[in-house]
């Protein structure tokens, strides 16, 4: 940011990971920024996750090294089977992160989180501090809590979650989308011959799957589904023998890591999003990451486009100094037609994994099975690759 420029004060609500690291990217460029989160501790816990190779070039390309290598574990394989374990498709990962220039990672949520608490060292956090509104007039923007505190601002980025506050100010919470299943999900230490270094396997069933994903450090973090009414995803109160019994029969390592999971280690959530919201701000407010465009996750590109959010909102923030409210409008410009294309898109895949009845499984798995590796590449290249709109 140019040094005669007056430099702007952006408030930042909400301290995941497209939060913090929007709080990281903007003092990046020299802008001041404070984050608030309404937890009243930043507990570091969670399942797993991807950041994928678009992530990890979005990061580099203002500078921003979380040093994922050494928390996380580079993605070197990934096949897709059946239920019994038998292949279906190995996915062309290695050349797709060439092409991408930068690889992918899988990595629990607790060691993602202390990565960036780590960058961010020094940013005003507060915590215990629930918003319950904005104002906003000609020159500033006031988030006002719960506890009748204020901060004032020039900008305010909503970037907290599915729930957020700023966007049902802004647009009101849109309904939920129901996609029809259970997500289950831990993290164990797990070893398997078939399990090597980097191993990405997701096994299709009929109206149910399951992901193995190597996190490093002899951990792995697991996911299993299955198609169910959305009142009894959100209600489910079974335990892990429900778990065990819902993948009775299939591949051995998926029966293995079942077993070896404490019970109170497995999560479960209803698989939701919601519409695409094609308006994410007013005057100076934006949204950013889940609170602008929850997806499901059948693409792993939640984190990824939360991370893209937060490095593009930064880069045109300091590229339009003095613009105010227009420059959240060029960034909001610049995201909406590459984060709705994502939520189609894993929508649309999250039909097609979760198909049941044998003819329609067995057309799935012959497609998948035949489609050619260029076509695979062509399909997920453009997924894969952040080119910054604003550089």
């Amino acid at each position: 940011m140019a040094p005669d420029r007056e430099i702007p004060k952006v408030l930042v609500v909400g301290a995941g990971i497209g939060g913090l690291t929007a709080a990281i990217a903007l003092r990046r460029f020299g802008i001041d920024v404070e984050i608030y989160e309404r937890a009243s501790q930043m507990r570091t816990a969670g399942t797993g996750l991807s950041i994928n190779s678009n992530a990890t070039t979005a990061l580099r390309s203002i500078g921003i090294d979380l040093g994922l290598e050494k928390r996380g574990q580079i993605v070197e394989q990934f096949r897709m089977m059946n239920r019994h374990g038998k292949l279906i498709r190995e996915q062309p990962v290695k050349e797709l992160f060439a092409r991408a220039g930068a690889p992918s990672f899988s990595i629990s949520r607790s060691e993602l989180q202390k990565a960036l608490l780590d960058e961010a060292t020094g940013i005003p956090l507060t915590l215990n501090a629930t918003m319950t509104h904005y104002t906003q007039d000609e020159g500033s923007v006031t988030a006002h809590f719960e506890d009748g505190t204020e901060a004032r601002g020039d900008f305010l980025i909503g970037a907290d979650g599915f729930k957020s506050a700023v966007r049902r100010q802004l647009s009101g919470l849109q309904d939920v989308r129901e996609a029809g299943y259970i997500c289950w999900l831990a993290i164990t230490e797990f070893s398997h011959p078939k399990i090597k270094p980097g191993y990405v396997g997701h096994y299709w069933g009929s109206g149910q799957r399951f992901g193995i994903v190597d996190i490093g450090d002899g951990r792995v973090y697991w996911w299993g589904t299955k198609n169910m009414p959305p009142a009894l995803s959100h209600d489910w109160a079974g335990g892990k023998k429900e778990v065990a019994d819902t993948f009775s029969g299939w591949a051995d390592e998926v029966r293995e890591i079942i077993d070896q999971t404490s019970d109170d280690a497995i999560l479960n959530v209803p698989a939701r999003d919601r519409a695409f919201l094609e308006r994410w701000g007013d005057g100076r407010v934006t949204l950013l990451g889940d609170a602008a465009h929850p997806m499901l996750t059948s693409l792993a590109m939640g984190s990824a486009m939360a991370i893209e959010d937060a490095v593009v909102l930064a880069s045109t923030l300091a590229d339009a100094p003095g613009m105010g409210p227009q420059a959240l409008r060029a960034y909001e410009g610049h995201r909406v037609e590459r984060t709705r294309t994502m939520v189609d898109k894993s929508r649309s895949l999250s039909k097609v994994e979760q198909l049941e009845g044998p003819i329609q499984c067995l057309l799935r798995d012959t497609f998948m099975r035949l489609i050619p590796k260029s076509a695979l590449i062509r399909n997920n290249e453009e997924a894969v690759t952040f080119r910054n709109p604003v550089s």
